[in-house]
C-alpha cells in the first residue's frame, strides 16, 4: 500500500544510489528511483492486466502491469518483485520462478524510475488487493496490443513502455527510454 512517508533510494543516471527521499519528495521533484513490473502469464499465455485503484497517486484507474511497485530503500529489485506480487495479487512465488527480462532506464514514461521487468508463468489465481487494484483479468496479447495502440490514455505510460519493449517494437516516443537486457 502506498504511503507518502515511504523512503526510496534516489539514484543517478547509472542507477547508483545517491541518497534517500520520501515518496512524496521523489515524485514532487522528479528524482530518479527504482521500481519493478511483474507480468503474470497463465498457462494459455494470457497476461493478467490490472486496473489501478482510484486512490493511486499516479494514473488512477488506468491499466497497468500485473503487479508493480517501488523498490524500498535498501531493498533489492528481486526482493521487491516477490513482495509486490504477494502484496498486490496475493500470490506467493519463489524468486527462482521469476524470469528477469530486461531493465528500462529512467525516463518520463517510467516516472523517472529505473524498472526491472520480470515475468512469471503458471496456473496462479490472483486475489487482488483492493487498496492497490480496482479490477484485473487475463487478456490475450492481441487485446493488450489493441488497448495500448488504440486507447493509450487508458494505460499507465510505464505499462505501455513495458509491453512495447516486451514485444520488441522498437523506439516508442520522444521520451525514449532505452531497455537493456544485457544485465540478465
Amino acid at each position: 500500500m502506498q504511503r507518502p512517508d515511504e523512503v526510496f533510494d534516489v539514484v543517478n543516471d547509472r542507477d547508483e544510489i545517491l541518497g534517500q527521499a520520501t515518496r512524496r519528495e521523489v515524485h514532487k521533484r522528479g528524482l530518479k528511483h527504482r521500481a519493478v513490473h511483474i507480468l503474470l502469464f497463465n498457462l494459455q499465455g494470457e497476461l493478467f492486466v490490472q486496473k489501478r485503484a482510484p486512490t493511486k497517486d499516479t494514473f488512477p484507474r488506468r491499466y497497468d502491469s500485473s503487479a508493480s511497485g517501488h523498490v524500498d530503500s535498501g531493498e533489492s529489485y528481486d526482493a521487491c518483485a516477490v513482495r509486490e506480487l504477494r502484496e498486490e495479487l496475493g500470490i506467493e512465488v519463489p524468486l527462482r520462478e521469476f524470469v528477469r527480462k530486461f531493465k528500462i532506464n529512467a525516463c518520463l514514461d517510467t516516472g523517472w524510475e529505473f524498472v526491472w521487468v520480470y515475468t512469471v508463468r503458471g496456473d496462479y489465481r490472483p486475489h487482488i488487493n483492493a487498496g492497490e487494484i480496482e479490477a484485473g483479468e487475463f487478456w490475450d496479447l492481441d487485446r493488450v496490443r489493441d488497448v495500448i495502440d488504440k486507447h493509450p490514455e487508458q494505460c499507465a505510460p510505464s505499462f505501455s513502455r513495458v509491453v512495447h519493449e516486451l514485444l520488441g517494437r522498437g523506439p516508442m516516443s520522444p521520451n525514449d527510454c532505452k531497455a537493456d537486457s544485457s544485465f540478465v
